[in-house]
C-alpha cells in the first residue's frame, strides 16, 4: 500500500519546488557557467497530456519557475501525433512519454528534425531505464489482462493462460478495443501478437495464425464503444468478464469504480473481485522517458533553463509528486522509495518486452520497433477494429497480398 506520508510528502515536494523557484531550477546544473533564462517558455511534446494533467503538470511547473507550454490530447492525441507534429513544427525542447518504440525511432535518428542534446541528469543512475546521454526513464508502463472473480465474472475460477492471445479461447467475454492507434491499443496488439512472432513472415514478420487470432479477437471481442476509450469501465460495469487495461491509473480507477458501476470493482493492492489473468508469458512492458531537443534558434542561456527543466522533471521529487497524483510507478528508484512500501504485483509480472527474439539480435521490444509502421498498414489496410460490435467479412487468409498489405493506405 501507499505510505501514509502523502501530507509529508506534499510538504516536501513544495518546499523542494519553493527552493527550485527561488533559483530558477539552479541545482540541476551546478557545475554550469552559464546563467539561465527564466523567462523563456520551453515547448513540449508528450502523449501523457489529458486535459486534467496537463493543466496540473503546468501549474506544478510555474511553482517551480519554469514556463511551459503543451498541448492536451484535446489538441494532440497519441505518442504518433505528439512525435510527428513535433518533427513537422520543429519548435520543441522536450518531449517526454512515448515507449521504446519512438524513442528507438528519435535516438537512432528517424525524424529529421528530433535530434537529442546530449545531457546527463544528476538522477541518471537512479533510473535502469535510459538511453545513457540522451533520454531517461520517467515512468513503468505495462498492459495488463484483467478479469472478474465474482458473479459477474468467473464466480472463482482462476484464470490461467500460456499466451495473452488464449483469451479468445477462453470461453468467456472480452473487451477488445474499438480503434487503430493509440499508446496502450497498439501495446495490447505487442501483447497479443507475441506468441506468433516469425521473422520469415511476410507479413511483418508476424504468423498469418497470429492475425487469423488477432482477428477473432476482434470479432468475438466486446468495443467499449466511442464512450469507453479503454478496457477499465466495460470491465468495472460487468459488460465482460475479461479486460485489458494500462498499469498506469489502474488502482485509481479502482478507488472510483464505484462512480461508474452499481457493481464496481473493488480492492486496489488488495483485489476483492477482481484479479490478473496469470500468463506464462508475461506482458509487454514500456517505459516512458524524457528528453531535450537540438532546436535553432535557442539560445545557450534558453537551453541551459530547458536542462534544469528535464533535471527537476525527473527528480526524485517530482516524479514522487506525479507517481502520487497520477497512480505511475516511477522509473527513478528514489522516487519509488517515497511513495511505496514494496513493489505493487501489477509492476512485479515478467517482462517479455526484454526477451530476444530467436533469429534475430533483436528484443522484443526492438522487434515491434522494427515492424510497427507494417502492422498498422495490416491493421488498417484489413479494417481491425471497427468501431461497433458487427464484425466484417474475415479476410481470405490464404490469398492475401502482404507485400501491399504492408504498405500504408494511400
Amino acid at each position: 500500500m501507499k505510505k501514509l506520508l502523502c501530507i509529508l510528502l506534499a510538504l516536501c515536494v513544495l518546499f523542494s519546488l519553493a527552493a527550485c523557484a527561488q533559483n530558477g531550477g539552479k541545482e540541476t546544473e551546478a557545475n554550469s557557467n552559464v546563467e539561465a533564462d527564466a523567462d523563456y517558455t520551453i515547448r513540449i511534446y508528450s502523449n501523457s497530456n489529458s486535459t486534467d494533467r496537463v493543466e496540473w503538470f503546468v501549474k506544478q511547473a510555474a511553482d517551480a519557475g519554469f514556463k511551459v507550454s503543451i498541448d492536451d490530447n484535446s489538441v494532440i492525441s497519441g505518442d504518433a501525433a505528439a512525435v510527428q507534429t513535433a518533427n513537422e513544427k520543429k519548435d520543441a525542447d522536450v518531449i517526454f512519454g512515448l515507449n521504446e518504440t519512438r524513442w528507438g525511432q528519435i535516438v537512432n535518428g528517424q525524424y529529421e528534425n528530433l535530434k537529442l542534446l546530449n545531457w546527463t541528469p544528476s538522477w541518471a543512475d537512479k533510473v535502469d531505464y535510459k538511453y545513457d546521454g540522451k533520454a531517461y526513464g520517467l515512468v513503468v508502463q505495462n498492459v495488463l489482462m484483467l478479469y472478474r472473480t465474482d458473479e459477474l465474472g468467473t464466480n472463482g475460477e482462476r484464470l490461467h493462460f500460456a499466451h495473452w492471445a488464449d483469451v479468445v479461447n477462453s470461453g468467456y467475454k472480452w473487451y477488445r478495443q474499438n480503434k487503430v492507434g493509440g499508446t496502450t491499443n497498439a501495446n495490447i496488439n505487442s501483447a497479443m501478437l507475441y506468441a506468433f512472432v516469425d521473422p520469415s513472415s511476410p507479413a511483418g514478420g508476424i504468423s498469418i495464425d497470429g492475425w487469423k487470432t488477432l482477428w477473432k479477437f476482434c470479432a468475438e471481442g466486446v468495443s467499449g464503444g466511442d464512450d469507453f476509450k479503454y478496457g477499465f469501465d466495460p470491465l468495472n460495469r460487468g459488460d465482460v468478464q475479461i479486460s485489458e487495461y494500462y498499469s498506469s491509473a489502474l488502482y485509481g480507477q479502482i478507488d472510483a469504480a464505484a462512480n461508474g458501476s452499481d457493481h464496481p470493482l473493488k480492492g486496489g493492492l488488495e483485489p476483492e473481485n477482481w484479479a490478473l489473468v496469470e500468463i506464462d508469458d508475461g506482458t509487454y512492458y514500456i517505459n516512458e522517458y524524457v528528453g531535450i531537443l537540438e532546436k535553432e534558434g535557442r539560445t545557450d542561456a534558453q537551453t541551459e533553463q530547458v536542462r534544469r527543466f528535464a533535471e527537476w522533471f525527473g527528480g526524485a521529487d517530482f516524479q514522487a509528486a506525479w507517481a502520487e497524483e497520477w497512480d505511475t510507478y516511477p522509473c527513478n528508484k528514489d522516487a519509488a522509495a517515497k511513495i511505496y512500501e514494496k513493489t505493487p504485483e501489477i509492476y512485479t509480472i515478467k517482462n517479455f518486452a526484454t526477451n530476444k527474439v530467436e533469429g534475430t539480435e533483436m528484443s522484443y521490444a526492438e522487434y515491434v520497433a522494427a515492424h510497427s509502421a507494417e502492422w498498422t498498414n495490416i491493421l488498417t489496410n484489413l479494417g481491425f477494429y471497427w468501431a461497433d460490435d458487427k464484425a466484417p467479412a474475415e479476410p481470405d487468409w490464404e490469398n492475401l497480398d502482404w507485400a501491399t498489405l504492408t504498405q500504408k493506405a494511400e
